[in-house]
């Protein structure tokens, strides 16, 4: 999820740039609500429903990586092959830089695939023939120069352009009503390993002091995360409420909140796609790289935190010295600037 938003900012500045060229992306099917809310990933004219690409291809190679061996797996990467050849695509541009999106790739047939010099796994470099050296500090940004490499254009930072989808946002009509009385106040306790997972009880805690003050608390809970929700709705004297939504009902919901608090974790990158202020807790990721983008924010990170991306199930040892106190500070600061700015 990380990986699109943060790839997203530079497929819109080139289609932006570029608004009659053709490009499509191969993308995870649970992931296709980043992109997509047509049922079926094309569409002759683009629309607010699919703003960005043209075509999809879904390519779930999770489940081909269980089972590579199987009949199913060797039959869907076949098919995705003979659709992507079939496009005789120009070039192929790589903003996830790993093994698996560098192999997508070389399944294009196309000879003019481009990634970076220095991919996250060293090994997809060898499936790149063009390798660009970026210079950014954020991965966004780093994105956007791999992009520029694909016309020679000059691109910039463009906000991203998320579908809309509206039986997601009659959704959102329906739990928040059309006239939002209370602002809303999302929290994400959730992360990709727990050394990146700030507690529960330490979110049930915000969550109790933003409800005082006049705040509607909503916990978002991805799958296996429900334990986390539960626990700060109880631990908060119910003033938080869980909330298990569709990908899609995530993005209309995200659109409309006065502020998001969450780790390291794709509901806080969409945040940020989404310009929503957001309140960012980090421990063993480095922000510089992956932190808040584009948006109004405050990040937390201890000096004692270092960079680490071993999956440790403990929380990091600088995340646990952050204090609910410093959030609700990091909160109130960046809802004081919002409504300075509503005033203006």
């Amino acid at each position: 999820m990380g990986d699109i938003l943060h790839a997203l900012p530079a497929v819109t500045a080139l289609r932006q740039a570029h608004p009659g060229w053709v490009i499509d992306w191969v993308v995870e099917p649970v992931w296709r609500a980043l992109l997509s809310a047509e049922p079926s990933g094309e569409r002759p004219v683009r629309s607010p429903a699919q703003p960005v690409v043209d075509n999809l291809h879904l390519a779930p190679t999770k489940a081909w990586r269980r089972n590579p061996l199987s009949h199913r797996t060797i039959g869907e990467i076949s098919d995705l092959r003979k659709k992507l050849k079939a496009q005789t695509y120009d070039a192929v541009l790589d903003l996830q830089g790993a093994v698996r999106s560098a192999v997508v790739g070389r399944l294009t047939g196309c000879r003019r695939r481009i990634g970076e010099a220095e991919p996250r796994e060293r090994a997809a470099r060898w499936l790149f023939t063009e390798h660009v050296t970026t210079h950014g500090a954020h991965v966004i940004e780093q994105d956007v120069e791999l992009a520029e490499a694909v016309a020679g254009d000059v691109l910039g930072f463009k906000k991203p352009w998320l579908p809309v989808d509206a039986a997601a946002e009659a959704w959102c009509d329906e739990l928040l009503g059309e006239e939002i009385e209370d602002p809303v106040v999302l929290l994400n306790p959730g992360a990709g390993w727990g050394a990146k997972r700030w507690p529960a009880d330490r979110y049930a805690a915000v969550a109790a002091a933003l409800a005082d003050g006049g705040f509607r608390i909503l916990v978002n809970s991805g799958p296996g995360e429900e334990s986390l929700a539960h626990t700060i709705r109880n631990q908060s004297r119910g003033a938080a409420t869980p909330l298990k939504c569709s990908l899609a009902q995530l993005i209309a919901l995200t659109r409309r909140v006065a502020l998001v608090i969450a780790g390291d974790t794709g509901p806080l990158h969409l945040a940020c796609a989404l310009g929503r202020p957001v309140v960012g807790i980090y421990g063993p990721t480095d922000p510089t790289r992956n932190g808040p983008f584009g948006t109004r924010s405050r990040v937390l990170r201890s000096p004692d935190s270092r960079r680490d991306h071993t999956r440790h199930e403990a929380p990091e040892a600088g995340l646990l010295t952050i204090s609910p106190q410093n959030v609700l500070e990091a909160a109130a600061e960046l809802l004081s600037e919002e409504n300075e700015e509503s005033l203006r």
